[in-house]
């Protein structure tokens, strides 16, 4: 291959060029190829073979300059830039030429395709392809299949999605190990048998060639690699190389798509072991080869094979070297790592040392050790071909290259064990590489098409020993990052975790290896051995233990920390990934009973680490105070592994259970992570910051709870159900620290725990235990059970879409588990228990998503709260949960007051854990409960109604669940007596619910009031010996019961005992003299459970003796009990339903119940009571007239609101307010008044200080978008589909304008038309008005303001002051009394003639510019801001640029858009009348103003004054036509009437009188109605046309002739055939003509059709400047009623028979007279120009309103095209591509090919397409983009998946369709202009998208 290009890789200067073969074999490459084809064809080739070797060592040649290392770049430049050079190519022509043997190349490449047997498609490709995934046909979760493939197959129905891969991959159809048949794409199954055998000769020369072809590109790669310098990244000098070699490995990768055939011999050639060898064995004859051998060693050494620090050899340990040599102590000193996997093959060295044993060598200093040089022993090209695709960081061609050889069973093999005996060395160079996500992903990429193939995965398990390298590999890697535990015991911790900083954790470079050892757990028989293998077990666990105690938070108790660590992400994902989901494999090959022996196995070894965990950091008994890690994958692996071996494996728990000491240590970490929730939720981490709060998230979050939480809460659950409870249930309230609360006595002091947080913190303990209590998610539950509790728990606390749903139901983390999202029980469950609503929009246009909510069976029997407060993310869902209750029961009727979370009655516990239970019958629960219930109820403080909803719980749960016989004596049992014997007798709730307590004695402080009182009598000395009979209760100290019971059980000697148990009495934490000393007091409490119940029953219902025993009505109520198992209602209902299962469970209780009630309940200590009493009546009455005086103050402000908005609203046209007084006496003189937003006053606009409206000015295209068709255009899906503007209104006006300008004089053409169709300014107000002067202040101060805006205050932006709607301008009003309102209404009684000639007076008369005010600087200047508004193309259309005539046609343009655009809001008629909403923002009467005044700046010369011309007759027409150098000036016919409307108009002195403008309106009638003549004789065939010029002439005499359109008719045909119009017209006149015959009624009907526009523009110019309302009508009176409205029908006119158009004329001249001349202008014209004189004629007026393109019902119809589109300008798939809703052009978002002067494409498009607004979908999001000028939005999707959810960025690429009613909603924001509006989120765009 080329030297030139060679030498420039290695960074030599060129030196010498190869010699080329022989000229006679240069000349003809393919005679010689077939020369040598025949050669090698005979039986004995040697010849042939040698002269073959010959040619290929010539053209391949090897001989290279080597590098001169300085000089690279020079070389480079030298070298042709890197590109190939001659010589290279020249080699692989050869090589084509060889390989097809004398043939063409593309014959031989079509020829080995016929001969391809593979049925596989095995396409590869990249990251950020789009592929499909079909769970219905995969087998493996990892199955993927190309477009194409997916598209031919059959997947309707099926549950598919859309993804785009991140990693890259490859196509699975066909290959039946990952998918099933059924989803094959149609023609695949081809048997192999029916494709004949390959002729031997076809490939013969391949065989030869390609082994030197391949030992050329690999001594290529050899000769670029440079070692890269300590710390230069050489990715630079890499990547030149890959650059050279593109031509090389494209050849082999055109190679392999040849099919099966071509890969079978390569396969051949990358594995064979000879070739190799012959090829490079090392030093030869050949100097060069041997400079290439020696670089190649260099780079195996280099490869961290020989420093010292890495000279280990290892293996892995003996399984009879003992379980756990590998403990923790053993590590905790080595710094050493493992070293390079060992595989080289067995017989290399004795079996000894292979990889099954594992031998940990000392860091030795120098000696060399020889195994490490073999350790990759190369023996195939494919080896080292490896070996350097890994050293160049996996270059994506040759990724390619070798996964496309995948579909070769051979290679296959052979493939994936060379890429496990590669895999130690993969992960080093992962760790070094700079760019490792782009590596890891490539490395998955191959990695996951070699192990998700179960017979592939199993193969190399067994001979590669796959797991061991696996898990090796992963300890090894994480061992570089560890450092010393500090949990516990600082300083003495042998303990090591990985440290979460670190660059291996924070950036998850681990992920590939964890992902492959996932994949591989997945397949069963893989599982298998490595449950089976002990050490393999031992390993993992140790690997595991690294995470054990990870991420260590530390509570701060002084400062707010400084930093924040964010490590917990990396601490979250690396137990999720690298220890939860191979836990989840592992769990789901223990599925049946068969498998117990694995489950034994984990738990084994599980249990092991945890004891060398725990002593290796110290612990004994006691966890270290303010210190909390939420990372225990030990703990976690130990409790799923047990929850399985009961569940599904019938394994007997107590067999796999350790003894009690250990489940004392296992369960104070767990226990611990609760507390410091509650810490956490109680702000008591406050200063270590938010990240705390974030952790306590996590920990919870619904992709964590099943690896996290909930293995911590079952794990406590088999504590507590084998721990003796009394320990239990202490231990769990001196870890929340609320130990001191616990207190008969009204005050306490807490020495662990500040005041404020004792509440929650007692809140948390006792929710916790009803968690513990009440879950049964591994207790029992079977899995849809469990399914549907999670469902429901999330429903209830919000409604739900589906996609979150699925997102918060927790999954089986392992992706490989099977259980898949959207499965079978999943649909079933949600449509038991849900309801879907459809998306709905709502007024302000946010847009909902379809979501679902629960069912009204579900709130009434199956919400529960225990669930909810478990899963919650964020405290106020569970608040949101009780609301959604309440509001539910309130509509049903079911209850009115503020329910309580109901009682749920529970599933039932699996036999195993019956024993958890006893934790409700344990006397310490039951002291607790019985003292809480006594604080509640003497208002003690910090307990609230949560603390007694929970103690209600905690009793019902324990009397739901007593033991079957009540021994109410228990037998005292031998031993030390318990102080809380002289509690209660037993430890059964229902008998101690009765058990009366007299007195007991408190520690109290000395300054508690309970010191002062007298004790009572019988506490003398002498009684207390008894204490047992008089009742008192001792001091009961939890804390000291713990201890005991720990000693208990530890039989540690009595001495020790005593040291340990603190004295709890001495203020050992208090600071000296801060507290006061304890004594102790004695309390008379004679109260029991069941009194205390009943008393706290009056307390509640705030009555006394409200509480009455229902069964001593109705007996039948205890014999058959009726008890819901699911309660709705409030605390009296708990405590009631409370009291009548206690009575139910014993009859003493009944008895003692009902002795109770008898007793009229005196009054407890009556100064308590009163005082608490009068507290609670405080309450109430400050309550009550707390909410009076809000009522008062919401209804005044109500009623201001609602003045203000009635005086907002009038502000729109200000001259509708005053009421129309017509008096005989002194017109009243009242001027419109406005109220300024800002300042607040009112008052008249005036000169000097004008007011303004807020407007918001932009320029609009959307009139440019009408089209003449109803036939709505479609966004274009194919490439024949491509859509042509030239139909649209823009289109055509701008031909017609350039028409114009061809012929006649450019400012007679400039008055003939309007522009503004596209760019043209639209105006619109939000109706609020300010004084100018206000308004600059105020932009002034929002110039200063900091904040950022999402509008920019130098373009003059901001939003309204009241109603913060967006605007950029103040339109002055016009300072005006009312006073013509009276003189427009007089009846005219003048004549037509007197008032055209008035109107010609005053359009004579100059417009003097008013005297420099106020009013008329800002008239001006708002003049400039409209002209600013729109770019300049838009404006100017002279030929001489800046001639006031273009400022003329655009100012009167801007009137004519805003007319137009109103017409379209009224849905372009205006039969339905009235002001409209458009007209509610319309501000045409102010527009009108500062236009007429700027208008008449500009004087038409009188000569050209159009209005003569209508008005007049000329004397002599023939000067009119102007001479031959100078163009004519526009005929008259030609002219657009609307445009001589508004010109007409805006010439008169404002205000305008309503005669005057009647006048015009007459005028301008008539000749709007001979055009529609005229245009209508165009259209007749000649044959009409001699007709209704035959039929007129008879009628010509009537009396009305000007008045009958048969005359007119007929008269105009006669005028305008003197001229040329309607010669030659041939053949191609009939496209013009309708087949149609004319019938009266159709000709009617055109010429109304053709008037009716300026009719409906006319009336709405009239209803805005006069303020006359619009009549409404049917559609087919339209042109009558506007007629009559206008005052062109006579007054008098009888509506009885067929309306004619034709009586509305009123001529000023006679009619022929003016008719004749209009037309002899005409005929003039049409002489020279035919064609063009008729084009002109017929204008084409009826516009369909503006509509977005019509969107294809499925949006993968889109997607599919316009993804693989290419970009015109750079012909590459652009990254983001878009396309215009509006006209369907393809852009690139934010490309950079496309972008022109820093302007990027699709803000070009706005600019050009919508003149500054655009609308663009987003192909890759489905979203769909808006641009307004500088600024953009996202406005959200119109495409929504079944379940009524936009898929943004197509996440989860489930089939969307269109949502009409959303479009419809985009079309009216687009046509009604108000995107600013209503969508909120603007940013700028900065010319970049």
């Amino acid at each position: 291959m080329a030297a030139a290009a060679a030498a420039a890789a290695v960074g030599g200067p060129q030196q010498s060029q190869p010699e080329l073969p022989a000229p006679g074999l240069a000349l003809d490459k393919a005679a010689t190829a077939a020369h040598l084809k025949a050669a090698l064809s005979r039986p004995d080739n040697r010849a042939g073979a040698e002269e073959l070797q010959a040619l290929l060592e010539r053209v391949l040649s090897a001989e290279r300059p080597l590098a001169a290392a300085a000089g690279g770049e020079e070389a480079a430049a030298a070298g042709g830039g890197g590109g190939p050079g001659a010589a290279e190519e020249e080699a692989l022509e050869w090589c084509k030429c060889l390989l097809a043997g004398g043939g063409g190349y593309d014959e031989f490449c079509a020829a080995v395709r016929a001969y391809d047997p593979a049925a596989l498609c095995g396409l590869v490709w990249t990251a950020n392809f789009v592929a499909y995934r079909c769970r219905t046909c995969g087998i493996s979760p990892c199955m993927s299949l190309c477009a194409e493939c997916f598209h031919q197959g059959d997947h309707t129905g099926h549950d598919f999605n859309m993804f785009r891969s991140q990693a890259g991959g490859a196509c699975d159809c066909g290959d039946s190990n990952v998918m099933r048949e059924s989803g094959f794409k149609r023609h695949q199954i081809k048997s192999s048998s029916n494709i004949p055998c390959v002729p031997k000769d076809l490939l013969m020369m391949s065989e030869f060639v390609l082994p030197r072809f391949i030992f050329c590109l690999i001594q290529y790669l050899r000769e670029g690699y440079n070692e890269p310098a300590a710390d230069v990244p050489s990715e630079k000098d890499l990547n030149k190389v890959l650059q050279l070699l593109e031509p090389q490995i494209s050849f082999l990768e055109d190679l392999t798509k040849m099919g099966g055939a071509m890969r079978s011999v390569l396969t051949q050639v990358l594995t064979n072991q000879q070739n190799y060898k012959d090829l490079t064995s090392g030093p030869g004859e050949n100097a060069c080869a041997k400079k290439s051998h020696e670089k190649y060693l260099i780079a195996l050494k280099s490869s961290g094979l020989t420093y010292p620090e890495d000279k280990l050899v290892y293996g892995i340990q003996e399984p009879s070297a003992g379980p756990s040599t590998l403990a923790v102590q053993g590590f905790a000193g080595a710094t050493g790592t493992l070293g390079q996997v060992d595989s080289s093959d067995e017989e290399d060295q004795d079996g000894n040392q292979g990889l099954g044993k594992r031998k940990r060598v000392k860091l030795s200093s120098g000696t060399k050790d020889q195994s490490i040089m073999d350790v990759l022993k190369h023996k195939s090209f494919l080896e080292e071909l490896l070996f350097w695709t890994i050293k160049y960081e996996f270059p994506q061609k040759m990724v390619t290259f070798l996964l496309n050889m995948l579909p070769d069973q051979e290679y296959k093999v052979a493939f994936t064990k060379t890429f496990v005996q590669h895999y130690a060395f993969i992960m080093k160079t992962l760790k070094k590489s700079h760019e490792s996500d782009t590596m890891s992903n490539r490395i998955v990429h191959i990695s996951v098409q070699l192990f998700s193939n179960e017979e592939l995965a199993r193969q190399v398990t067994e001979e590669c020993q796959l797991l061991d390298i696996m898990v090796t590999v992963l300890l090894y890697m994480m061992e570089s990052c560890l450092i010393k535990s500090e949990l516990q015991d600082e300083e003495n911790s042998l303990h090591v975790v990985v440290n979460c900083g670190e660059a291996l954790l924070k950036n998850n470079t681990y992920w590939p290896l964890v992902s492959d050892f996932i994949n591989i757990l997945s397949h069963q028989s893989v599982a298998k051995r490595f449950l089976e293998d002990h050490g393999l077990l031992v390993t993992w666990m140790n690997f595991v233990s690294f995470f054990q105690g990870m991420n260590l938070n530390k509570r701060e108790l002084n400062e707010h920390v400084e930093f924040e660590s964010q490590t917990y992400y990396a601490a979250f994902a690396a137990e999720l990934e690298a220890c939860a989901q191979p836990m989840w494999g592992l769990l789901s090959h223990c599925k049946i009973r068969e498998t117990q022996e694995y489950t034994r196995n984990v738990v084994r070894y599980c249990l092991e680490a945890l004891q060398d965990w725990f002593d290796a950091i110290n612990f004994v008994d006691e966890p270290a105070p303010n210190q909390v890690t939420f990372h225990l994958p030990l703990h976690r692996y130990y409790a799923m592994f047990l929850s399985k071996a009961v569940k599904c494996q019938e394994l007997d728990l107590d067999s796999v259970l350790p003894d009690q000491e250990m489940l004392m240590k296992l369960m104070i970490h767990p226990l611990q992570i609760q507390a410091s929730l509650a810490e956490i939720h109680s702000n008591m981490w406050v200063r270590n910051g938010l990240q705390i709060k974030g952790q306590a998230m996590t920990y919870v979050q619904s992709h964590f709870c099943n690896s996290m939480i909930d293995p911590d809460i079952y794990l406590l659950q088999v504590c507590a159900s084998r721990l003796d409870p009394d320990y239990f249930i202490s231990s769990v309230f001196e870890r929340f620290k609320v130990v001191d609360l616990l207190t008969m006595a009204s005050q306490h002091q807490n020495t662990v725990l500040d005041a404020e947080h004792e509440r929650s913190m007692l809140e948390g303990a006792l929710t916790f235990l009803v968690i513990l209590l009440s879950l049964r998610l591994h207790l029992g539950m079977s899995d849809d059970e469990i399914l549907r509790a999670e469902m429901v728990a999330q429903l209830c606390m919000n409604d739900r879409t589906h996609s979150s749903l699925l997102d918060l139901i927790p999954e089986n983390p392992n992706p490989k588990s099977g259980i898949i999202p959207g499965s079978y029980s999943f649909e079933s469950v949600l449509s038991a228990v849900a309801d879907f609503k459809a998306p709905v929009f709502e007024p302000g246009g946010s847009m909902q998503q379809g979501m679902y909510t629960p069912k009204a069976e579900v709130w009434d029997q199956e919400f529960d709260p225990v669930m909810v407060i478990l899963r919650t993310v964020y405290r106020r869902d569970v608040q949101s949960a009780m609301d959604r209750y309440t509001a539910f029961l309130k509509q049903s009727g079911k209850f009115p007051g503020n329910p309580w979370p109901p009682y749920k009655k529970r599933t039932s516990l699996h036999p195993s854990y019956k024993g958890l239970m006893r934790l409700l019958h344990c006397k310490t629960l039951h002291i607790v409960l019985f003292t809480l219930l006594y604080k509640i109820l003497m208002d003690h403080q910090n307990l609230s109604e949560h603390v007694l909803c929970m103690v209600l719980y905690l009793i019902e749960l324990g009397l739901e669940n007593s033991a079957e016989d009540e021994s109410d004596e228990e037998t005292s049992v031998g031993g030390p007596e318990r102080c809380h014997d002289s509690w209660f007798p037993g430890s059964n709730l229902v008998s101690n619910m009765r058990h009366f307590i007299n007195y007991v004695r408190v520690r109290v402080p000395e300054t508690a009031p309970e010191v002062k009182r007298d004790s009572p009598a019988s506490t003398s000395s002498d009684s207390l010996g008894s204490l047992q009979n008089s009742g008192t209760a001792q001091v009961f100290s939890l804390v000291a019961e713990r201890r005991k019971k720990f000693q208990e059980i530890i039989n540690r000697s009595s001495s020790e005992a005593n040291q340990v148990v603190r004295p709890k009495t001495s203020s050992k934490w208090s600071a000296p003299g801060s507290a006061p000393q304890l004594t102790t007091a004695i309390l008379e409490i004679k109260e029991s459970i069941l009194s205390l119940l009943i008393k706290l029953h009056h307390k509640l219902s705030g009555k006394q003796n409200s509480y009455y025993p229902p069964w001593l009505d109705d007996i039948e109520i205890l014999i058959q009990p009726e008890i819901p198992k699911y309660s709705h209602g409030d605390g009296i209902t708990a405590v009631e339903r409370i009291l009548l299962k206690a009575a139910l469970q014993s009859r003493m209780n009944k008895r003692i119940i009902e002795e109770i009630c008898r007793k009229v309940t005196p009054p407890v200590p009556p100064k308590k009571i009163t005082a608490a009493e009068k507290k609670t009546l405080d309450k109430e009455e400050r309550r009550q007239k707390a909410r009076e005086r809000q009522q008062k103050l919401l209804a005044e402000f109500a009623s201001r609101q609602k003045s203000f908005m009635e005086t907002a609203m009038d502000v729109d046209s200000p001259e509708n307010d005053i009421p129309m007084e017509i008096t005989t006496a002194e017109p009243q003189v009242s001027e419109a008044v406005y109220d300024c937003v800002i300042c607040g006053q009112s008052g008249p606009s005036s000169e000097d200080r004008p007011t303004g409206l807020v407007v918001l000015l932009q320029a609009s295209s959307v009139l440019g978008q009408c089209r003449d068709n109803v036939e709505p255009k479609k966004l274009p899906i194919t490439e024949e589909e491509q859509i042509y503007p030239w139909d649209t209104c823009a289109a055509v006006h701008d031909v017609r304008l350039s028409l114009l300008q061809r012929y006649f004089k450019d400012s007679s053409c400039l008055l003939a038309v309007s522009i503004g169709w596209e760019g043209g300014v639209y105006v619109q107000t939000c109706g609020h008005t300010l004084h100018i002067d206000c308004h600059k202040s105020y932009m002034e101060s929002l110039r200063n303001d900091q904040v950022l805006q999402g509008f920019s205050v130098d373009k003059g932006e901001f939003t309204c002051p009241l109603c913060r709607q967006f605007a950029n301008s103040v339109l002055p009003c016009y300072p005006g009394s009312n006073v013509e309102n009276n003189l427009w209404q007089r009846p005219c009684n003048k004549s037509m003639q007197d008032l055209i000639k008035e109107v010609e007076e005053l359009q004579g008369r100059p417009g003097a510019f008013p005297s420099e005010t106020n009013l008329s600087k800002e008239m001006e200047s708002v003049m400039k801001d409209i002209k600013n508004t729109t770019q300049k193309k838009y404006r100017d259309y002279s030929k001489t640029p800046g001639s006031p005539d273009n400022d003329f046609l655009f100012m009167y343009s801007v009137a004519r858009t805003n007319l137009e655009l109103e017409l379209i809001h009224r849905g372009g008629n205006l039969c339905s009348g009235g002001a409209s909403t458009a007209g509610k923002r319309s501000c045409l009467n102010q527009l009108f103003h500062v236009l007429a005044l700027h208008m008449r700046l500009y004087s038409i010369d009188s000569e050209y004054n159009p209005w003569k011309k209508l008005t007049q007759l000329v004397e002599d027409m023939n000067s009119q036509l102007g001479n031959e150098e100078q163009q004519p000036e526009v005929p008259i016919l030609y002219h657009d009437v609307t445009s001589l409307l508004l010109i007409q108009i805006l010439m008169m002195p404002q205000p305008l009188h309503k005669e005057h403008f009647t006048c015009i309106v007459k005028v301008l009638f008539t000749l709007l109605y001979t055009q529609a003549l005229a245009a209508l004789s165009v259209k007749c065939s000649e044959e009409d046309r001699s007709a209704w010029k035959h039929m007129g002439t008879l009628k010509k005499n009537i009396c009305d002739a000007e008045k009958s359109y048969e005359v007119l008719l007929s008269f105009v045909i006669s005028e305008l055939s003197k001229g040329k119009l309607y010669h030659e017209e041939g053949s191609q006149e009939c496209s013009m003509i309708s087949p149609i015959a004319w019938s009266p009624e159709s000709m009617e009907k055109y010429l109304q059709e053709f008037c009716l526009p300026f009719l409906r523009i006319t009336s709405l110019l009239q209803h805005h400047l006069f303020g006359e309302d619009l009549p409404s009508c049917q559609e087919e009176e339209e042109f009558s009623v506007l007629s009559s409205c206008l005052g062109l029908l006579p007054t008098f006119y009888q509506t009885e028979h067929p309306f004619i158009s034709a009586s509305c004329l009123d001529w000023p001249v006679p009619a022929f007279d003016i008719i004749t001349q209009w037309c002899f202008e005409i005929k003039s014209f049409t002489e020279r120009h035919a064609e063009q004189g008729k084009a002109l004629l017929i204008q084409e007026s009826r516009w369909k309103l503006p509509h977005l393109l019509q969107l294809p019902e499925n949006y993968n119809t889109i997607f599919q095209y316009y993804h693989r589109k290419t970009c015109s300008v750079c012909t590459k798939v652009p990254k983001d591509p878009a396309v215009c809703l509006v006209c369907g052009t393809f852009v690139c978002l934010k490309g950079l090919c496309c972008k022109q002067q820093s302007y990027c494409e699709c803000v070009l498009h706005s600019q050009n397409c919508g003149a500054g607004t655009g609308i663009f979908l987003l192909i890759n999001a489905s979203v769909i983009i808006i641009i307004r000028g500088h600024r953009f939005c996202l406005w959200g999707s119109v495409y929504l998946d079944a379940h009524g959810e936009e898929d943004r960025d197509l996440r989860r690429g489930k089939p969307l369709y269109i949502c009409k009613e959303r479009y419809k909603v985009l079309e009216q924001q687009w046509i009604s202009h108000t995107f600013d509006h209503i969508n909120k989120r603007w940013g700028p765009h900065y010319n970049g998208l």
